[in-house]
C-alpha cells in the first residue's frame, strides 16, 4: 500500500512525508529565557521586561496586488505575537507574555510546550505539529515587524518550515538586520560568515539594543531572489529618552547617557547621541493623550517628538519573476524590473483597507497575507513619525508629501546632528530612497489653521509609471493622510 501511494502520488507524496519528519525529529526550538545578567528577575520573581522575544518562520505564501492579482512569495510568517499583528502592530512581546501557554495567551509563541523531559519547564521544547499548523504557507509582506526598546536583550527564533510551492528546492534562510551597529557576525545571517537555518530546524538569534532608529532585516541567501520574491521585513529600535521620568530635563537624561561606554560621543565620530549645542530646558512632558512623549531619537531637547508612529516598507515586485519563482529555475535576474510598487506589501487604495487583508493560499484557505495598511491618521494638532524604509532591489523610491512638509530628523537608522550638537534636520516635499536605506520623516500637523480636522492630504510618488501595478488605474505608491479630532495612539483609529 505504502509503494502504491508514492506511485500514484509521486513527489506530493514524497514532500507530505518530508513535511512530517520535523513532528517527529522534534528539530524545532525555541528560546526565550525569563532572565540574564543583563536582566535578572526581580526579588519577588518578577521577569523584566527588558527581554524581548520573537518568533517567524521561513516558507512561502501568497499575496494579493491592488489588481487582484495573486503573487507568489517566498516569505517569512508570525510565530509569536498573532493577536498584534493582525492588528497592524510590531510581533515582539515580553518573555513574560511570549512563555505562556498560546490558548491562554494570544500573543504566545506558537507550539512552544512545557518540556516532560525538564519536569515540565518551559526549556524551548515545542510542539512542532503546532508550529507546521500555523508557519506552512503563511508568509507575511511584509514580514512580520518586530519593535524593541534601547537596552532591551532581543531573542529571535527562526524557524524554517519549508517552502510548499516548491517542493525542488531546499532553501535555508537567516535573518540580516541591514545596518544594524553590534550584531556579531554568528548572529548577522550572513551565511559566509554565520549560520543558515535548513528545513525542519530552528535558530535563536541574540541582539542588545543600544543604539535607537529604523533599521530593516532580510534574508541573506542569494539576496537578490530571496529580497524580490519578498524575505523583507522593519525592525526599530525605541529611544531611552522615552523612559525619562515626568517633568525632567531632557538635556540632563542624553548628558547621562555619556557615562555608557556604548553610547559614549567622544572622539568616536560614529557616535549616535551627541549632546545638542545647547540646553532649551525641554522636559519629558505627556501628550495629548496625557500619556508620556514618544520620540524618534535621543535628541536632548524635544525636536524629534510625535503622537503617533507609522512604519513604512516601500517594495517592488516584478510579476515575470515570482512567476518563475513558483514553477521553476533559474530566475531572469537581468530582465528584473519590477512593476508592482507597494507601501507595507500593498499598494493604493488597498493602502488605506483597515486591518490585515487575507489571500487565499494553494488549498483555498485564507491566510492574513499583509497586515499593515498604510493611511496616516494625524491628531489635530500632532505630529506622526513615518519610519520609512526601502529593500527593493532594482528601483529608486521617491516619495512625495503633498500639503504636510516632510520633515526628517533622521536618516540611515542615525540622529541629523553633528558632532557639535548642531541640529542638521530639514524640512522638504520629497524623499528618495534606495534599497537598503531608511529614512525618519515628521508630518508637523501642529498648526490647527493650516490643517484642521477633517482634511485630507496625500502621500505619494511622482514617478508615475510607479502610480500603477503592470496596468492603468490601478495600485501603485500612494496613500493618504488624513487629519483626525482623536486618533487612538495603539489602534491608529481616527475619530473626527
Amino acid at each position: 500500500m505504502f509503494s502504491t501511494r508514492i506511485y500514484r502520488g509521486g513527489l506530493s507524496a514524497l514532500v507530505l512525508l518530508l513535511f512530517a519528519l520535523p513532528a517527529v525529529a522534534q528539530s524545532f526550538r525555541v528560546q526565550c529565557p525569563e532572565e540574564t545578567p543583563l536582566h535578572p528577575k526581580s526579588a519577588a520573581g518578577v521577569v523584566s521586561d527588558g527581554i524581548k522575544c520573537q518568533q517567524i518562520s521561513g516558507g512561502d505564501g501568497y499575496a494579493t496586488m491592488g489588481d487582484g492579482t495573486q503573487t507568489y512569495l517566498f516569505a517569512f510568517g508570525p510565530l509569536s505575537g498573532l493577536t498584534d499583528i493582525q492588528n497592524g502592530l510590531p510581533g515582539t512581546q515580553k518573555a513574560s507574555v511570549f512563555r505562556k501557554p498560546i490558548d491562554i495567551e494570544p500573543n504566545a509563541a506558537v507550539g512552544l510546550v512545557p518540556d516532560p523531559d525538564a519536569g515540565g519547564a518551559i526549556t524551548g521544547h515545542v510542539d512542532a505539529r503546532a508550529i507546521m499548523d500555523v508557519g506552512v504557507m503563511n508568509g507575511n509582506m511584509p514580514a512580520p515587524t518586530m519593535a524593541i526598546d534601547e537596552d532591551d536583550e532581543f531573542f529571535l527564533t527562526l524557524t524554517n518550515v519549508g517552502m510548499i510551492m516548491r517542493p525542488d528546492l531546499f532553501e535555508q534562510h537567516t535573518v540580516h538586520f541591514h545596518g544594524y551597529p553590534n550584531a556579531s557576525s554568528f548572529y548577522d545571517g550572513v551565511p559566509d560568515a554565520s549560520v543558515a537555518i535548513n528545513i525542519g530546524g530552528s535558530f535563536t538569534y541574540y541582539y542588545l539594543a543600544p543604539d535607537a532608529g529604523t533599521y530593516f532585516w532580510h534574508c541573506h541567501i542569494t539576496p537578490p531572489e530571496h529580497l524580490q520574491m519578498g524575505m523583507v521585513g522593519q525592525i526599530y529600535v525605541r529611544p531611552r529618552q522615552n523612559r525619562v521620568p515626568a517633568g525632567a530635563s531632557l538635556y540632563a537624561a542624553l548628558k547621562d547617557q555619556q557615562n555608557d561606554p556604548r553610547t559614549k560621543c567622544g572622539a568616536d565620530i560614529l557616535c549616535s547621541t551627541p549632546l545638542p549645542a545647547k540646553d532649551n530646558g525641554a522636559t519629558h512632558k505627556p501628550d495629548k493623550s496625557g500619556s508620556p512623549t514618544l520620540y524618534a531619537y535621543n535628541d536632548g531637547d524635544g525636536s524629534t517628538a510625535y503622537d503617533v508612529e507609522y512604519p513604512i516598507q516601500i517594495h517592488g515586485f516584478d510579476p515575470n519573476f515570482h512567476f518563475v519563482g513558483m514553477t521553476f529555475n533559474p530566475e531572469p535576474f537581468t530582465d528584473m524590473k519590477d512593476k508592482y510598487f507597494l507601501l507595507n506589501g500593498r499598494s493604493y487604495p488597498d493602502t488605506l483597507t483597515a486591518g490585515a487583508m487575507s489571500t487565499p493560499v494553494a488549498d483555498g484557505t485564507p491566510h492574513f497575507s499583509q497586515p499593515l495598511p498604510t493611511l496616516i491618521n494625524i491628531p489635530v494638532g500632532g505630529k506622526a513619525l513615518l519610519r520609512i524604509s526601502d529593500l527593493d532591489v532594482s528601483e529608486f523610491q521617491t516619495l512625495a508629501s503633498l500639503g504636510i512638509p516632510m520633515h526628517v530628523v533622521g536618516v540611515n537608522a542615525r540622529l541629523l546632528r553633528d558632532m557639535a550638537g548642531n541640529n542638521l534636520a530639514y524640512d522638504t516635499n520629497s524623499i528618495t530612497l534606495g534599497g537598503g536605506e531608511s529614512i525618519d520623516v515628521i508630518l508637523d500637523a501642529s498648526d490647527m489653521i493650516l490643517y484642521p480636522a477633517g482634511s485630507t492630504y496625500y502621500l505619494y510618488t511622482p514617478n508615475l509609471d510607479h502610480l500603477s501595478n503592470d496596468a492603468e488605474n490601478f495600485g501603485g505608491l500612494m496613500t493618504e493622510v488624513h487629519i483626525c479630532k482623536t486618533v487612538d495612539p495603539t489602534t491608529k483609529v481616527c475619530a473626527n
